[in-house]
């Protein structure tokens, strides 16, 4: 069974970083995708970032483009997200999910919250 397991959420003020981690195990196809979505208290899920392991493209939604930065190992088929100058609307639960194969796998979720 494929997991996903992120780690690195925490509690930050404005304009502070942090960055987070997603591992996955029992994962062996070759040809995925893998990224970050987040989900606010209220809203909708929001695609934020993702990478792809084939050709190393990258995309960033408008509200975190020039803030946070996608990397990946794909040796550990693991993926980063490293936060910077967060704002309190970055507040929210962060999932790592995998597409693959037309299958998506998703994180427990990690929480961010950035204080005013």
């Amino acid at each position: 069974e494929v997991q996903l397991v992120e780690s690195g959420g925490g509690l930050v003020q404005a304009g502070g970083s942090l960055r987070l981690s997603c591992a996955a195990s029992e994962f062996t196809d070759d040809d995925y995708t893998i990224g970050w979505f987040r989900q606010a208290p209220g809203k909708g899920q929001e695609g934020i970032s993702c990478i792809s392991n084939r050709d190393g493209r990258t995309y960033y939604a408008d509200s975190v483009k020039g803030r946070f930065t996608i990397s990946s190992d794909n040796a550990k088929k693991t993926v980063y997200l490293q936060m910077n100058a967060l704002k309190p609307e970055d507040t929210a639960v962060y999932f790592c999910n995998i597409f693959a194969n037309y299958v998506d796998y998703w994180g427990q979720g990690t929480q961010v919250t950035v204080s005013s």
